[in-house]
């Protein structure tokens, strides 16, 4: 059984999909630049803990 989709839903859930791929490309984004901040331990030194 089949539903028919109202062309308000249809344009609601096409926002709110769009949205949502924004708000991922945005956070992957974000991510990326952070690891790239980060800098690496020195090699051949073992890392410092509390």
């Amino acid at each position: 059984m089949t539903k028919k989709i109202s062309g308000k839903a249809a344009m609601a859930a096409g926002a709110i999909g769009s949205a949502a791929i924004a708000a991922a490309l945005l956070y992957a984004s974000k991510r990326k630049e952070r690891k790239e901040r980060t800098p690496a331990p020195p090699s051949g030194e073992p890392p410092e803990t509390d």
